[in-house]
C-alpha cells in the first residue's frame, strides 16, 4: 500500500497521508477550506457545512470525508462559494449578530468569513429570534443571540475539559445549547478556565471584564484575512 494519496483540489496535485481529511489534507498543502464547527483540538462533527467541497462532483463537508487516491475536489470554484455564501448569510439571519458592537469584532470568524467572501448583506430576511442571555455566572456569559449552533463548546467540555457542562435541546428552529444545571450557568461546574470558554468562533460564550482589550486595527482579522496563515505556507507556483 502507498505510502501517500494523490489527489487534485482546483486542478492542482498535492500529496496526502491515507486516513487524512480533505480539510487537513488542504491545510498542509497550504490551501484554506473555510469551516466554522472544525477545529483542530475537537473531533470532526461536520454540522456548519461552511467546508463543503465537491468532491468527484457531489458535494462533501471536507472536515469529515477522507482523501481517496485520485480524487478530485472542487473548493474555490464560483458555485462552491455561493453555497458558503448562502450558508453564512443564513447564519447570519437567523441569529441576532451586531457586529458594530460585539466584543468578538475583529476576533470572530463568523464575520471574518463574511469578509472573506465578500459579503455586505445577507439576501435572505432577518428572522430577529427572541433569545436569551446569561450571565448570572461571576466570570462568563452566554449570548445566545449570536449562538451559531456549531457545536464547538458541546464538544470542547467533553473531550478537552472532561466536563459536560453544554448540550443541546429541541429540535429544528427551536435548537439550542443549554447547559448541564437545572437553569444557570452558574450553576454548573463551568470555569473560565475551561477550553470550552476558547473555542467559540463568535460572540456567544465570553469571559467577563476582557471585552474591547485588543485596540482596533491590532485584532486578528484587522490585519490578514482569515485562513491567511494557512496560505502562506503555499509552496510558490502550487
Amino acid at each position: 500500500m502507498s505510502s501517500t494519496v494523490t489527489l487534485t483540489i482546483d486542478g492542482v496535485e498535492i500529496q496526502a497521508q491515507p486516513g487524512q481529511t480533505i480539510l487537513k489534507a488542504a491545510e498542509a498543502a497550504g490551501v484554506y477550506i473555510p469551516r466554522l464547527c472544525a477545529h483542530p483540538d475537537l473531533t470532526p462533527h461536520g454540522s456548519c457545512r461552511v467546508c463543503t467541497v465537491f468532491v468527484n462532483g457531489r458535494p462533501q463537508s471536507a472536515c469529515t470525508q477522507p482523501v481517496a487516491e485520485g480524487m478530485v475536489v472542487e473548493n474555490a470554484s464560483e458555485r462552491v462559494t455561493d453555497l458558503r455564501r448562502q450558508i453564512i448569510e443564513m447564519l447570519f439571519v437567523e441569529g441576532n449578530h451586531f457586529c458594530m458592537f460585539c466584543e468578538k469584532s475583529g476576533h470572530c470568524e463568523l464575520q471574518a468569513l463574511a469578509y472573506r467572501l465578500g459579503i455586505t448583506a445577507p439576501r435572505f430576511p432577518y428572522q430577529f429570534p427572541a433569545r436569551d442571555v446569561d450571565a448570572s455566572h461571576p466570570d462568563i456569559l452566554i449570548d445566545r443571540n449570536r449562538c451559531i449552533l456549531c457545536g464547538r463548546c458541546v464538544r470542547a467540555s467533553r473531550e478537552l475539559d472532561g466536563k459536560n457542562v453544554f448540550g443541546f435541546v429541541g429540535r429544528g428552529p427551536h435548537k439550542r445549547v443549554a447547559v448541564n444545571a437545572e437553569a444557570r450557568l452558574a450553576d454548573t461546574d463551568a470555569t473560565a478556565g475551561d477550553r470550552a470558554m476558547d473555542v467559540c468562533p463568535v460572540g456567544a460564550i465570553l469571559r467577563k471584564r476582557s471585552g474591547y482589550t485588543v485596540p482596533v486595527g491590532q485584532r486578528p482579522y484587522d490585519r490578514r484575512p482569515i485562513g491567511a496563515e494557512i496560505e502562506s505556507a503555499r509552496k510558490p507556483g502550487a
